[in-house]
């Protein structure tokens, strides 16, 4: 048995030792410095700058549609590219916004539109879904919602007849 692990142990040792050619002599430097140029760029993200994070269309009454516009800038070094913007909920509608890249350093705008349902302090969050570093930034609107003066009066509760 040590026979054969002492075999065994000398095999591997000739085989290691029997390569002995310089790995840092394969390096091809147009790889390393091709391997740099694409990590410098790809750490290179757009960058998305709004005129306002959040809009307070201030106090409405119930069903009063109103829009506002958000003004955005890319600021970054790369492209940006909006890929979606999402609403919180249905009564908020993102629209019009570019759907090509946008240059460093160029501008563009979205629409949204609140139907004005809710009641009282209501806040609605947009998400713009794009390829800066952090993927999603978020835009807020908000409103006070005053009920219609106009609206026809709800019934009142009767009680139940046993």
């Amino acid at each position: 048995m040590k026979k054969v692990v002492l075999a065994l142990s000398a095999i591997c040792l000739i085989a290691f030792t029997s390569c002995k050619e310089d790995a840092t002599k394969k390096i091809d430097e147009t790889n390393v410095a091709e391997a740099a140029e694409r990590d410098a760029q790809a750490s290179n993200f757009p960058v998305i700058e709004f005129d306002k994070m959040e809009h307070d269309f201030g106090e409405i009454i119930s069903g009063t549609n109103v829009e506002t516009v958000f003004n955005y800038k890319n600021t970054g070094n790369a492209p940006l590219v909006i890929t979606d913007i999402k609403s919180s909920c249905g009564c908020t509608i993102p629209q019009n916004w570019t759907k090509e890249p946008l240059a460093p350093g160029a501008s563009g705008s979205f629409t949204v539109k609140f139907n004005g349902k809710g009641t009282n302090k209501v806040s609605k969050a947009v998400t713009v879904t794009a390829n800066t570093e952090k993927g999603r930034e978020v835009v807020k609107i908000t409103a006070f919602v005053k009920p219609d003066p106009n609206a026809p009066a709800k019934p009142a509760l009767t009680p139940a007849v046993k």
